[in-house]
């Protein structure tokens, strides 16, 4: 059993739970970039309206988890998993709109109707065979095949004097490639810092 809203409240929360997705990071790479298919935008929206009428129409008491399946549930419909928490931060803040639109207080909404959206741009990055997936994310690069450097397997002449001649640089050992024609490379930053 949920609370009651007003009309008024109810118009409130609805469009509360629209900025809270709207400006969830994680839902707009995975709508911009059409992880779900070119429908993502559409199913964006209707994960709104669930989860209204979830917390308005529910016979049964709402908690925070069922709130975090749905969103769970929804962003693995678009292909996506995400484990930087940000789900649990999200149903929470629904949650707590809906405690406060049940009391008449609109203050979270109203900060967040005034706060402007980040303007975020992501670029869609090339799809990949499956067999090269990764669990692990860079959160700090995003690769540009288009203008990627190429690379010859034999330095030339005058490369090789600039490498002789340049003070404080080391030369890395090369690795030998696998099969795929990949090589390891290890970072620098860890060298000699293990305790």
């Amino acid at each position: 059993m949920n609370g009651s809203l007003t009309t008024e409240a109810a118009a409130q929360l609805f469009e509360g739970i629209n900025l809270v997705l709207s400006r969830w990071t994680a839902l707009r790479m995975a709508v911009e970039n059409e992880w779900g298919g070119p429908d993502s935008f559409s199913k964006s929206q209707n994960l709104g309206n669930d989860i209204f009428l979830l917390l308005t129409q529910s016979r049964e008491k709402v908690y925070i988890d069922d709130v975090e399946d749905m969103l769970d549930n929804f962003m693995l419909s678009l292909y996506t998993e995400v484990e930087d928490g940000s789900i649990g931060e999200i149903a929470e803040k629904m949650m707590v709109m809906h405690e406060e639109c049940c009391e008449g207080n609109f203050d979270s909404i109203r900060k967040l109707r005034e706060t402007n959206a980040p303007t975020l741009s992501y670029v869609a990055q090339p799809s990949q065979s499956n067999e090269e997936d990764s669990d692990e994310v860079n959160d700090t690069a995003i690769l540009d095949t288009e203008n990627a450097m190429e690379v010859d397997d034999q330095p030339s002449a005058g490369a090789e004097e600039t490498m002789k001649n340049t003070a404080g640089t080391r030369s890395i050992p090369q690795q030998p490639a696998d099969d795929g024609g990949w090589s390891v490379v290890t970072s620098k930053r860890n060298k000699g810092r293990k305790k």
